[in-house]
């Protein structure tokens, strides 16, 4: 069946989703995605040229669903900084739930190429600027220093997150681990 490019591709990807789910990140290629897909390869080469581009077509969906989620969750800006980190921890582990455990294997997939980390750098900025913008007025550091201070804070929710999805802790106790470091960190700079 015929569907327009954008809904070609948004089917692709959630195709390619659930071979991830299911089969893991290593299953994944052009051709198993056009068998999935019930599509002809060449359609899948016009969406992905390469395993790198739809692992990284992936990854910015993940991501993009993430910050989406991050920007709804502080768009009534509370007033108080635990208000605010709490809204940070919560779109931080919603996002991480939502997206199982295709996540991570995404991110492993991803390892190793410039090409690929340097995209996951510029998205990971992006990040980095929402939460420094939403905690700056509780900051009494430089921009520049908040916002080391929040690559920081994310390199923990990510060893927060490995903890989570080992079944070590659990997601209120993430989420309360991370908003207590957020507040932590500002109150200690």
């Amino acid at each position: 069946m015929k569907l327009p490019r954008d809904d070609r591709r948004s089917q692709l990807l959630d195709t390619a989703l659930r071979i991830v789910r299911e089969q893991g990140a290593d299953e994944l290629t052009l051709g198993t995605l056009a068998l999935r897909a019930d599509v002809s390869r060449p359609v899948v080469y016009d969406h992905f040229s390469t395993r790198a581009g739809l692992l990284l077509a992936l990854f910015q969906r993940l991501e993009y669903n993430y910050v989406k989620q991050l920007r709804q969750e502080l768009s009534v800006m509370p007033g108080e900084l635990a208000a605010v980190a709490d809204a940070i921890a919560a779109a931080y582990f919603s996002c991480l739930s939502n997206m199982g455990q295709e996540g991570p294997a995404i991110f492993a997939a991803l390892q190793g190429s410039p090409e690929i980390a340097l995209q996951q750098s510029r998205m990971l900025g992006e990040y980095v600027t929402i939460v420094a913008l939403a905690l700056q007025p509780f900051s009494s550091v430089s921009g520049e220093t908040l916002r080391l201070l929040c690559t920081g804070l994310l390199g923990a929710a990510e060893a927060i997150a490995r903890e989570l999805q080992a079944g070590k802790v659990t997601d209120t106790e993430a989420r309360t681990v991370f908003s207590t470091l957020i507040v932590g960190s500002l109150r200690g700079a």
